[in-house]
């Protein structure tokens, strides 16, 4: 029989291989390198995610401050003064939720009124006793983050009691007419 090489190997008696896979040891660190890369991600990824809820917060009433003139338009007044026109029965207005209720209700064609995206917060609405102006407002999660570059706050002339914290706090974003 001859003898065959295989590069310096001799393939006449294979030595058989016993490893058939990972070890519980090889498996665990990797496990814990993709633990560590994944919290490494996750906790970069933090500032992101309030810059991308603090731009919905500036859209969202962006987008009501555009229902609530489209409310004055149709009314002749924001909801929840006691002026009576053309929208009768849209009621007292004390919060969001009152004014999200007045806006759909107006047959105006608002359907949905956006809620701040995290769960428990919520934005703010007032007006004025005479219907004339009113103020809505958001607690910003970083307003020095880039999504508040570019947006201005309005500042009403006289802001209701219920809105002074857009005076005091450095969070708050405000707009009003």
């Amino acid at each position: 029989m001859q003898k065959t090489k295989n590069r310096g190997v001799d393939t006449r008696y294979p030595i058989p291989d016993t490893r058939h896979g990972f070890t519980l040891i090889e498996i665990l660190i990797v496990v814990a390198i993709i633990a560590i890369l994944a919290s490494v991600v996750l906790i970069g990824l933090g500032p992101t995610q309030q810059s991308g809820r603090d731009a919905k917060r500036l859209s969202d009433l962006r987008e009501t401050q555009t229902g609530l003139e489209l409310f004055y338009a149709k009314c002749g007044y924001y909801p929840g003064s006691a002026s009576a026109g053309a929208c009768t029965g849209s009621g007292a207005v004390n919060d969001w939720a009152d004014m999200t209720s007045a806006l759909t209700g107006a047959s105006i064609g608002v359907t949905q009124v956006p809620n701040d995206p995290t769960t428990g917060a919520t934005y703010y609405y007032s007006q004025e006793q005479n219907g004339s102006s009113y103020v809505i407002g958001a607690k910003l999660e970083n307003k020095n983050g880039s999504a508040f570059q570019g947006y201005p706050t309005v500042w009403p002339n006289s802001i209701p009691s219920q809105m002074t914290s857009c005076l005091q706090a450095d969070s708050e974003y405000c707009l009003s007419l």
